[in-house]
């Protein structure tokens, strides 16, 4: 946004984010004096407003986040709504969230163990607070998360960790219409979560032992190819020995580890404060000695090792590049049954893609991310547009629906690689394209921006404006729906 935008009484500076479920923005509030106040506004999407199911849920469990008030949780400051639109106004945490912060290190040395294991006992005591909370009478409020992962575990430049989303992440799991939406976190679940049973508190500290294994190792524990082999993986709860993955740690950290990645409930830690305790007791014994003050020293050299990399990636020409990211997920079943297995499927669309000149960046069964990098761009997207329509076509004849998002852009691509600097998974047209295919799934028609549509035949498919999204603070784009 070029001007900030008035939202009840507040000024949305700037959209940080689009998620399944809600728009972040950094806002300004005012007050006496010239008194002023950043903050996050995070406002529920308009279709799930309408949702009257994930709604209720959402206000009864965001009057819970107001009153969890602890130095490691986002402090919810207030619930309202404007015009009909519900939002949360939050603590603004300024740094980076634990994903982001784990894909800068990515090519660096391995995560140090002190750090991790900080950063973990500050989300146990967020957690220990959270779950021990009870109203006036005394009596427990049951608080779980259901999603403990690393993008809701921010850490700020001056070492400060927090997690966000209680209340917004318990009401979108218990909805069952928003089953769609949370679906791109069954990498982080229990097992008793998938499986749809009544969770409580160690539910949320099996997903942190996921954070904390792959913290450590730098490996995926259990994230596959496609939905149903992670959710299988997930039920098993097999964890191989993440000594294999990083020997200098100690058996006594991987016992704790493995124990709260336990399948069974009554194995595994039965709460956070005894979790806590045992990794406190292991830091003084094994000299594992961490601070704030040690966890932004260590952002600050990411940071600077990230700016010496981007000043290396600016020698290099940027190129116009068109990005598809396609899945294909089955209908419910009480629809009809897939005719083909992912695997038949994805190999099908590998001869689509390659007849159509699309170079394949990442692939599993039944999801894709193609590129067009050319440079006449106009050329490009109309191969683009064509293969996505032909991947719907051939989803469709395989029993399947197709989630897509196309989108247009710049990136800078090295001669040697073919491929943009580091974290380029999460930057500009790549990450577009990833949200534009996601919020396709809840839709159920491929999504394109406005510069895509000019490809699309016009007399074999028709186009609708699903509405205009803001990138970059003060720009906007269209996007459409193919039918």
């Amino acid at each position: 946004m070029s001007t900030a935008q008035q939202f009840g009484d507040y000024h949305l500076l700037e959209k940080i984010a689009t998620g399944g479920m809600a728009e972040v923005y950094r806002a300004r509030a005012y007050g006496l004096a010239g008194f002023e106040k950043i903050l996050v506004i995070k406002r529920v999407l308009d279709d799930l407003a309408k949702d009257e199911e994930f709604l209720k849920l959402f206000i009864d469990e965001a009057k819970i986040a107001v009153e969890l008030l602890h130095v490691n949780i986002v402090q919810v400051f207030e619930l309202n709504e404007v015009n009909g639109s519900y939002y949360m106004a939050m603590e603004y945490v300024h740094g980076l969230d634990l994903a982001r912060l784990v894909s800068r290190t990515r090519n660096r040395n391995p995560f140090p163990i002190p750090l991790a294991l900080f950063v973990i006992s500050e989300v146990l005591k967020a957690l220990a607070f959270a779950h021990d909370k009870a109203n006036e009478e005394g009596l427990a409020l049951q608080i779980v998360h259901c999603d403990i992962s690393p993008q809701n575990i921010l850490v700020s430049y001056a070492g400060e960790v927090k997690i966000t989303d209680f209340g917004i992440s318990r009401a979108a799991f218990q909805a069952k219409s928003l089953h769609d939406v949370i679906r791109g976190k069954y990498a982080y679940m229990s097992p008793e979560q998938v499986d749809g049973k009544r969770l409580d508190g160690r539910s949320d500290l099996f997903s942190l032992g996921i954070v904390l294994f792959e913290l450590l190792t730098g490996r995926r524990l259990f994230k596959a190819k496609s939905r149903e082999e992670t959710v299988s993986r997930v039920r098993r709860a097999e964890v191989p020995s993440p000594r294999n993955y990083r020997p200098d740690m100690s058996e006594d950290l991987e016992s704790i580890l493995l124990r709260a990645l336990e399948a069974r409930t009554a194995k595994r830690y039965q709460n956070a404060a005894t979790m806590l305790e045992d990794i406190s007791r292991l830091m003084v014994r094994e000299g594992h000695r961490a601070t704030n003050n040690d966890l932004a020293a260590f952002m600050r050299s990411v940071i600077e090792a990230g700016a010496v990399q981007e000043k290396r990636d600016a020698s290099v020409q940027p190129s116009a590049i068109v990005v598809l990211a396609v899945e294909a997920f089955p209908p419910p079943r009480s629809l009809s049954s897939p005719k083909a297995s992912l695997a038949a499927l994805t190999q099908e669309w590998s001869g689509i893609i390659s007849e159509a000149g699309g170079q394949i960046w990442e692939r599993d069964d039944g999801a894709m991310l193609i590129c067009w990098s050319d440079d006449e761009l106009a050329g490009a997207i109309s191969r683009a547009v064509h293969t996505t329509m032909a991947l719907k076509k051939a989803t469709k004849r395989a029993g399947y629906r197709l989630s897509a998002g196309l989108a247009p852009g710049v990136a800078r691509l090295h001669a040697d690689t073919g491929r943009p600097g580091e974290g380029w998974e999460l930057a500009g047209p790549f990450y577009l394209a990833r949200w534009m295919m996601n919020l396709s799934a809840h839709r159920g028609r491929p999504l394109l921006t406005e510069v895509g549509v000019k490809a699309v035949n016009k007399r074999e498919n028709k186009t609708s404006l699903l509405g205009r999204i803001s990138i970059l603070g003060n720009r906007y784009i269209n996007l459409y729906e193919v039918s």
